[in-house]
C-alpha cells in the first residue's frame, strides 16, 4: 500500500514537471515570436497616359426652334469633320444628346424677356483616343472653329482633356516585388542596429495603388505609387 502511494506520489511530481517544461517552453516560444518588426516598402513608377478623353460640347443660341435644330446639325457635322481632318477615326469619336434649355419656362427666371435668345443649346461631343499628341494638336487647332461662328466649350473648362492610365495591371507585381523588397531593407537596417537578423514574413498587408498627376502642368504624365507593409520576424 505504502509502495502504491509511493509511485502515485512519483507520477504527480513528473507530471508537475512535464507540464512546467511544456508552459515554459510555450511561452519561450511566444517570447520569441512576438519578436518582429513592422515596416513600410514603397514602390513609384513614373508613366505616361495611355488613353486622352476630351468631352465637349457645341454652344447655340435662338429663338426659333426648327432654325435651333438645323444650325445643330450643321455644326455637329462641322465639329466631327474638323476632327477626320486632324487624322481621327470615325471609332474615336462620338456625338452626344443636344440639351435645350427655355429661358421663359425658367420659372425662377423672372427676367426672361430681357434676353436676346429664348433657347440655350448645348450639343455633346466627345474625342476618347490613345494618340495623346494627336488630340493635344487638335485641341491648339481647335481654334479655327471660331472663324466657322462655332463656340466649341470643354466640359472641364479648367482641364479640357482628362488623362488616364490603363496599364496598371502590368505594373502590379513588379512594384509589388520591389515595395516588398524595400520593406526588408528597411527591417534588416533595424535588425543590424539591434543586434538581430530578419526571419521570415510574420504579416503582408498590400496597400491601394494610387495614380496621380506628376505636376498640374503635365497631367499626362503620371506617378504610380503603392505602400506595403510588412511584419518581419526577428531572429537572435
Amino acid at each position: 500500500m505504502k509502495n502504491l502511494d509511493w509511485i502515485k506520489t512519483l507520477l504527480l511530481g513528473a507530471s508537475i514537471v512535464i507540464a512546467g517544461l511544456f508552459i515554459g517552453n510555450m511561452h519561450k516560444t511566444g517570447k520569441k515570436y512576438d519578436r518582429y518588426v513592422q515596416v513600410k516598402g514603397l514602390s513609384e513608377r513614373e508613366v505616361s497616359a495611355d488613353l486622352a478623353v476630351w468631352p465637349m460640347h457645341i454652344m447655340l443660341t435662338g429663338n426659333d426652334l426648327k432654325l435651333l435644330k438645323t444650325e445643330i446639325e450643321k455644326q455637329n457635322e462641322e465639329v466631327y469633320n474638323f476632327f477626320i481632318k486632324q487624322g481621327f477615326d470615325e471609332s474615336e469619336l462620338s456625338k452626344g444628346i443636344a440639351n435645350i434649355n427655355d429661358a421663359k419656362a425658367n420659372i425662377y427666371n423672372s427676367s426672361y424677356q430681357k434676353n436676346e435668345y429664348r433657347y440655350l443649346a448645348k450639343s455633346e461631343f466627345t474625342v476618347r483616343t490613345k494618340d495623346i499628341k494627336k488630340l493635344q494638336k487638335a485641341l491648339i487647332e481647335s481654334l479655327e472653329l471660331i472663324s466657322k461662328d462655332i463656340l466649341l466649350g470643354s466640359k472641364n473648362s479648367w482641364r479640357p482633356i482628362e488623362y488616364i492610365f490603363t496599364g496598371l495591371n502590368e505594373l502590379k507585381p513588379s512594384m509589388i516585388e520591389e515595395a516588398t523588397k524595400n520593406a526588408r531593407e528597411v527591417a534588416e537596417k533595424f535588425a543590424r542596429d539591434s543586434n538581430s537578423e530578419v526571419g521570415e514574413i510574420r504579416v503582408a498587408r498590400q496597400g491601394l495603388f494610387s495614380i496621380n498627376d506628376r505636376d498640374q502642368n503635365t497631367p499626362e504624365i503620371k506617378i504610380v505609387r503603392v505602400v506595403s507593409t510588412i511584419d518581419f520576424q526577428l531572429k537572435e
